[in-house]
């Protein structure tokens, strides 16, 4: 394992798909920034999958991230936004998989414990988390940002023990 590593969480979503970068050097673990991608809700879904998936292309570019935390798609009411979602997720994970970079696929409530404390946790819990760990302003991060801070950083702390290696193959 690197002594630096830049590790890119992903929130994917089809309306919003956030995203944090979070740089872990030896046993400090730092924010890089985040923010979200928004496509133009009047695009069809092929063309905001495209829009998703350039602007990841466009990030992943800048930043040179190396590696991806990305959120599994857990099992929702409506059957047609999970599909929606999981469009969105398989988009992302072409251009991480274009650009051979290794992905962990964490599952949400693995996310929550290793950031909170409890795989239950609700939202407020999680972002307040997010931001004491890393030092921001829990107020100035959307809902989507944040959790893709909390599946990096979910990342960065098993990697601390060894356990993000085994995560990303």
């Amino acid at each position: 394992m690197p002594a630096t590593m830049l590790i890119l969480g992903l929130d994917p979503g089809s309306r919003h798909a956030g995203f944090g970068l979070v740089e872990r050097a030896g046993g400090r673990v730092r924010s890089r920034g985040c923010g979200r991608f928004s496509p133009d809700p009047a695009l069809s879904q092929a063309e905001r999958l495209a829009a998703l998936a350039a602007a990841l292309e466009e990030l992943v570019e800048r930043e040179r991230p190396d590696c991806a935390a990305v959120e599994r798609v857990f099992h929702g009411a409506n059957s047609r936004s999970l599909i929606v979602l999981a469009e969105a997720r398989g988009a992302l994970l072409a251009v991480l998989g274009r650009r051979g970079l290794p992905v962990a696929e964490l599952a949400p409530a693995a996310i929550k414990s290793a950031v909170a404390g409890s795989g239950r946790a609700d939202k407020t819990q999680v972002a307040r988390m997010v931001a004491l760990q890393l030092g921001l302003a829990v107020e100035q991060l959307p809902a989507d940002a944040t959790d893709a801070l909390a599946a990096a950083l979910c990342f960065a702390l098993g990697a601390r023990h060894g356990v993000a290696a085994a995560a990303s193959r």
